[in-house]
């Protein structure tokens, strides 16, 4: 980390070019859309990669994990399974007992959540077995399996963001014609851990993977646990604490936060505000995808060591008013997304790899990084 060091305390580490701008209002020209944003070319992270390190070489500094994060996720499970014990033993109130499900479960289940995340991208361990072992085991707060299903499609979220079809975090057009109005749109965030889990099944099924079988079985096998040890009302707290968690809560702003369009010409988002302490900074989106293989406590170094890649991009610092302009901005929906053709990704991703540029390696060591000498 030595080169990254220097590169912080030197005066020219990243050249600024103009003022860094919090995003408030939303252009009328983005509103009241009846498709999405189409693009011609590829995914814009793969470009904006090799473009920055070429510039600043010492980032391939912060690649690979970082192992300390494993004392957060368990932190987070045993916060969490400590209040599961304490709502189960001691609150009688069923108001108070939604509210701490509301406040503190919903709070650290999305960080187990986004622990799974920090995993899928083997940023904890150097091996990937107990990458996928703790992702599991982060997994167990959260009632439900999702861990390894969450990992094969996260990666194609990655390489190919945009592109109709594979990358499933887009919605459907049958989404975005019915839930259009404010209404509509708080029915989504809602529920949106449901869109974000079924999504998949219906548009691009997958048959489950061996891990995701062994996934169900420790999930299922740990919520019966939980069942035989404080009965409904502690597995229901745990159940309650997901679904608020990944709804209706100031942490989930970062779904849409993360690739709304909000600015034309913005594909990708980033959130700088205090939730990323408990959040393991997923909310520096466009640092993540353009390194993948950056762990999130190091993604502010990024920002820092090349501000000039950054500070040019819109911006989020409250995921609370994010939730708030998408439900009730008039004529903001879920079209509000770039996407792109796969003949037309790949075309375009055809032409990069003719300059020696790597594709997006979102789990491995091997970062492309070495074929900067044929730029």
């Amino acid at each position: 980390m030595e080169k990254v060091e220097q590169a912080l305390l030197s005066e020219g580490a990243g050249s600024q070019t103009s003022s860094p701008t919090e995003l408030n209002e939303i252009s009328s020209g983005l509103l009241n859309r009846h498709d999405f944003f189409w693009d011609k070319l590829d995914e814009p992270h793969l470009r904006r990669k090799y473009a920055i390190l070429k510039a600043h070489p010492e980032i391939k500094e912060l690649f690979g994990p970082d192992p300390n994060t494993k004392y957060k996720l368990f932190a987070f499970v045993g916060i969490q399974l400590f209040t599961c014990y304490m709502v189960t033993n001691y609150v009688h109130s069923w108001w108070l007992y939604l509210l701490i499900a509301y406040v503190i479960g919903g709070t650290f289940n999305h960080s187990c959540s986004i622990s799974i995340h920090e995993a899928t991208h083997n940023l904890i361990f150097e091996k990937q077995m107990y990458n996928s072992l703790i992702a599991i085991f982060v997994n167990l707060p959260l009632t439900l399996p999702a861990a390894m299903s969450f990992k094969r499609y996260h990666h194609e979220h990655h390489l190919y963001q945009g592109v109709d079809v594979i990358d499933t975090d887009i919605a459907t057009n049958f989404e975005a014609d019915r839930l259009r109005g404010p209404i509509g749109k708080a029915f989504f965030v809602t529920f949106m851990s449901l869109f974000y889990a079924l999504r998949p099944l219906f548009t691009y099924p997958k048959k489950p993977t061996a891990w995701e079988l062994f996934n169900t079985a420790v999930q299922f096998s740990f919520d019966a646990l939980i069942f035989y040890l404080g009965g409904f009302k502690a597995l229901g707290y745990l159940l309650l604490s997901t679904f608020l968690g990944l709804g209706l809560h100031p942490t989930a702003g970062h779904f849409i936060q993360e690739h709304f369009v909000f600015e034309e010409g913005q594909e990708t988002y980033s959130y700088y505000g205090p939730l990323n302490y408990v959040m393991l900074n997923v909310g520096y989106h466009n640092e993540h995808h353009d390194f993948p293989r950056i762990p999130g406590s190091r993604l502010p170094l990024v920002k820092k060591i090349a501000p000039e890649y950054y500070d040019n991009l819109k911006y989020y610092t409250s995921w609370t008013k994010v939730i708030i302009d998408y439900i009730f901005t008039d004529g903001m929906t879920m079209y509000n997304r770039t996407k792109r053709t796969k003949e037309m990704h790949d075309a375009a991703r055809r032409q990069n790899i003719m300059k020696g540029r790597k594709e997006h390696d979102c789990a491995g060591s091997n970062d492309g990084s070495e074929s900067l000498k044929k730029e």
